[in-house]
């Protein structure tokens, strides 16, 4: 695991480079881009701006709040089915967002495009992710689409810190660690003191549970 700054847009190398758990800052230029813009681009066929193509390839699941003080990341699960075409269509390559998506749509749809995914550390970050915003270039779609939804342009100085979730190989960070909490939950279960209350369908064999 290494701390690592990255300029935007990233080099097809820097991105091979990558590794799970790498501590990762951004600076240069990228943009807000959520299910309004995903609408207009994958839905609707309009073409992302030439303008944004030409200065960056990373796009930030956000929106950004308080006069772009603030970027608040959300769940990038509901973006997958739209990737492939996204990919194609947006020439992304870094996509940031919270939580992550499944090894599988790493494969798929990652690995093809030469794409990485990097998570969002905790909840609370906005604002000190805002703090990093030096301005910004353009908006595009605010009358369409509204603040919150809207494409917006933004030029960083070290935003982060972000984490490697999905590398250039299609591997998982949180997929990882799940195997690895799995090996040993038998054992933590073990050492658990018989509960005083229990509901419904609470033991201490994983096995007798009722989910």
């Amino acid at each position: 695991m290494d701390e690592v700054h990255l300029t935007t847009p990233v080099s097809p190398e820097a991105i091979r480079s990558l590794k799970l758990g790498d501590v990762v800052y951004l600076s240069g230029v990228l943009y807000t881009g959520r299910e309004g813009v995903y609408r207009q681009v994958v839905d609707k066929g309009v073409a992302l701006p030439d303008s944004v193509r030409a200065l960056t390839n990373v796009n930030f699941h956000c929106s950004p709040a308080a006069s772009v003080e603030a970027v608040t990341a959300t769940a990038s699960f509901r973006f997958g089915k739209s990737m492939t075409t996204w990919f194609e269509r947006s020439g992304a390559k870094v996509i940031v967002g919270k939580a992550g998506l499944t090894e599988l749509a790493y494969r798929e749809w990652f690995v093809p495009h030469g794409a990485v995914y990097l998570t969002t550390v905790g909840y609370g970050l906005g604002a000190m992710y805002g703090r990093t915003i030096k301005r910004v270039l353009d908006v595009h779609w605010l009358k369409e689409l509204g603040i919150a939804q809207a494409l917006w342009v933004l030029e960083v100085e070290r935003i982060g810190p972000f984490l490697v979730e999905g590398d250039a190989a299609g591997r998982s960070l949180f997929a990882l660690a799940n195997r690895e909490v799995n090996l040993r939950i038998d054992e933590v279960y073990k050492t658990l003191p018989p509960p005083a209350l229990s509901r419904f369908g609470e033991v201490l064999s994983r096995k007798d549970e009722v989910v």
